[in-house]
C-alpha cells in the first residue's frame, strides 16, 4: 500500500470521526436545548395553572355561585325536592326525541358522561391526602353552591340555543354570550371556543385513554394474562380499539350519543355505588369517627392529620378546587350536552344541572372518601396521592379480586367522559368555523386515543387541565352578566308551570 493511499485512508477516518462526534454534539444541543424549552412551557404553565385553580379563580366561582344563590333565593335549597321531582323522577318514562336532538335523561347523561370521570376516583384521593378530611366538607360547600351555577349555565344554554345547518340543537356558553350579549362581549364566545377545542384533546381524550391502558395493564399483569414486556403491544391494540369505537359513536350523531351515555353512565354508576356502599356497611363501626374528622378536619385539619395538614386554608382550596374540577360548576361545558335536550322548558332542564352536581359531587365524590376513610388504610398526608389510594380502599375491605371491578369502573368513568368530551370540542370547533370540519375533526379526536394510549403524555395533562381552567374565565364573566335573564327565567317559570310545586 502507498505512502498517499495510506494517508488518504487515516484523513479519512479522521473526518468520519469527526463527522460524528459532531453529529452527537448536535444531537445533545438539540435534547439540551428541548429541556430547556420544556422547562420553560412547564414554568409558565405551572404558573398559569396556580393562578387559574388557585386563590383568585376560587373566589371568582364562589363569588358567582353566591351571586347567583341570592339572586334566585337559594333555589338550588328551597326547591331542591321538586328538582328531584322532575329529574330522577322523569328518568324512568320511556320517550323518543326529535331530530337533531337529546331527550332530557340522554342530555343529563351526557353532561354526567363527561363531568363524572376518573376525576372522582383519583382527585377526591388527591384532596384528602393533601388536605386532609376537611376537603371533604368543603368539597360539599363547593357543590351547594355550584348546584345554583350549574342550574344558571343550563336555563341559558336551552334559553339561548339555536339550529345549526344540520338541523341539531346547539347551545352552551358561546351561544348565550352570542345571543345573550351585546356584541363587544362576542369575543368572549370566540375565546371560550378556542380554549374548549385545546382542551378536549388532553382533558377529554389522551389522558382518559392514559387512564383506561393503566386499568387494563394492571389488571391483567396481576392475575399474570400478560407479561410487562407485551404492555407496549397490548396499549396499541387497546388504542386503536378506542379510536373505532369513538369515532362510531361520535361520528354516528348527536341521538348515537345520547344512546350510549343513557345506558354507559347508569350502568357505570350503579356498578360504583354498589360497590362503594359495600365496604362502608362492611365498615358502618367507623362512620360517625369519620364524619367528625371531616367536620373537625375542615376548621382544625392539624387535629385530624397530626400535624402534616396544619392549614385550615390548604384544606378549604383542595375541597374547593377539586369540587369545582369534578362538577365542572362555573366551567360551562355541561350547558353544552343540556343545550341539545328536546324541551321547550329552559328552567326545567335547569333542575337537571342541579342533579347533576348533586349525583357527581354529594353522592359519587362523597362515597369515594368514605371508602378511603371508612376502610381504615394508611393516608400520607401532605404527600400526593391518586386512583391507587381508592383502591387499596376496596382491596383492603374486599380482597384482590375487587381490582377487577374497579379496573372496569375506571375504564367505564374514563371513556364516557371522552365522548361527553368529543361533542363539547365538536361544538366548540362548529362554533369557530362552522359544521364542515365537524367530522374531520371527530376523526381526528378518534386517532387522538392512538396517541393517549402508546405515548408517554407527560406535560399534556397539565396543560390542559391549564385550559380547561381557562375556559371558566369567560363563562363566568357571562353568567354573572346574565344573572338577571335567570332570575326572570325562574320567575316566569313558577308563575306558571312551576307553580303547583
Amino acid at each position: 500500500m502507498c505512502f498517499f493511499t495510506q494517508m488518504w485512508r487515516k484523513c479519512k477516518n479522521c473526518a468520519i470521526m469527526q463527522a460524528r462526534v459532531l453529529q452527537k454534539t448536535r444531537a445533545y444541543s438539540r435534547r439540551k436545548e428541548k429541556k430547556r424549552m420544556l422547562s420553560t412551557i412547564e414554568a409558565i404553565n405551572s404558573a398559569v395553572n396556580n393562578f387559574i385553580w388557585g386563590v383568585p379563580a376560587m373566589i371568582c366561582i364562589i363569588g358567582v355561585g353566591l351571586v347567583l344563590s341570592f339572586r334566585t333565593r337559594f333555589l338550588q335549597i328551597r326547591k331542591f325536592p321538586y328538582a328531584m321531582k322532575v329529574t330522577f323522577g322523569r328518568m324512568f318514562k320511556k320517550r323518543e326525541a326529535s331530530d337533531g336532538a337529546m331527550t332530557p335523561f340522554q342530555a343529563v347523561c351526557t353532561a354526567l358522561a363527561a363531568t363524572v370521570g376518573t376525576g372522582n376516583i383519583a382527585g377526591v384521593a388527591g384532596a384528602i391526602a393533601i388536605g386532609g378530611p376537611g376537603a371533604v366538607f368543603w368539597m360539599w360547600i363547593s357543590a351547594i353552591l355550584g348546584m345554583c351555577t350549574k342550574f344558571s349555565e343550563v336555563t341559558l344554554a336551552v334559553h339561548f340555543r339555536e339550529k345549526n345547518v344540520h338541523g341539531d340543537l346547539v347551545g352552551g356558553p358561546m351561544y348565550y354570550i352570542k345571543n345573550g350579549l351585546k356584541k363587544h362581549w362576542h369575543w368572549l364566545a370566540y375565546l371560550f371556543s378556542a380554549f374548549g377545542v385545546l382542551t378536549v384533546f388532553g382533558t377529554g381524550n389522551a389522558t382518559q385513554v392514559n387512564t383506561i391502558t393503566t386499568a387494563i395493564n394492571t389488571a391483567l399483569m396481576n392475575y399474570h394474562v400478560i407479561s410487562k414486556d407485551a404492555v407496549p403491544t397490548v396499549n396499541l391494540v387497546v388504542g386503536i380499539i378506542l379510536a373505532v369505537l369513538i369515532a362510531l359513536i361520535l361520528l354516528g350523531g348527536i341521538r348515537r350519543i345520547g344512546q350510549v351515555t343513557e345506558k354507559l353512565v347508569p350502568f357505570m354508576a350503579l356498578v360504583y355505588i354498589v360497590l362503594a356502599v359495600g365496604v362502608i356497611i362492611l365498615n358502618i363501626g367507623h362512620v360517625p369517627a369519620v364524619f367528625a374528622s371531616i367536620v373537625e378536619g375542615a376548621f382544625h385539619p392539624a387535629a385530624v392529620t397530626g400535624g402534616a395538614v396544619g392549614s385550615f386554608f390548604m384544606s378549604m382550596k383542595k375541597g374547593v378546587s377539586r369540587g369545582i374540577f369534578s362538577n365542572e360548576a362555573g366551567l360551562g361545558t355541561g350547558s353544552i350536552a343540556h343545550a341539545c335536550a328536546d324541551t321547550r322548558k329552559p328552567v326545567k332542564q335547569g333542575f337537571f344541572g342541579i342533579f347533576e352536581v348533586f349525583v357527581d359531587t354529594i353522592v359519587i365524590c362523597t362515597l369515594t372518601a368514605l371508602v378511603i376513610l371508612c376502610s381504615q388504610v394508611p393516608v400520607s398526608y401532605g404527600q400526593a396521592a391518586g386512583a391507587e389510594l381508592t383502591i387499596s380502599g376496596f382491596t383492603a375491605t374486599y380482597g384482590n379480586w375487587v381490582s377487577v371491578f374497579t379496573a372496569v369502573a375506571m375504564c367505564c368513568f374514563a371513556f364516557s367522559t371522552i365522548i361527553g368530551w368529543g361533542l363539547y370540542g365538536t361544538r366548540c370547533i362548529e362554533f369557530l368555523f362552522g359544521s364542515r370540519v365537524n367530522k374531520p375533526f371527530m376523526l381526528v379526536y378518534a386517532l387522538v386515543a392512538i396517541v393517549g394510549a402508546t405515548m408517554d403524555l407527560g406535560l399534556m395533562w397539565s396543560i390542559a387541565e391549564t385550559f380547561n381552567g381557562l375556559m371558566a374565565i369567560p363563562n363566568l364573566i357571562a353568567v354573572f352578566l346574565l344573572s338577571g335573564v335567570v332570575v326572570k327565567l325562574v320567575k316566569e317559570y313558577f308563575a306558571g308551570d312551576g307553580a303547583k310545586s
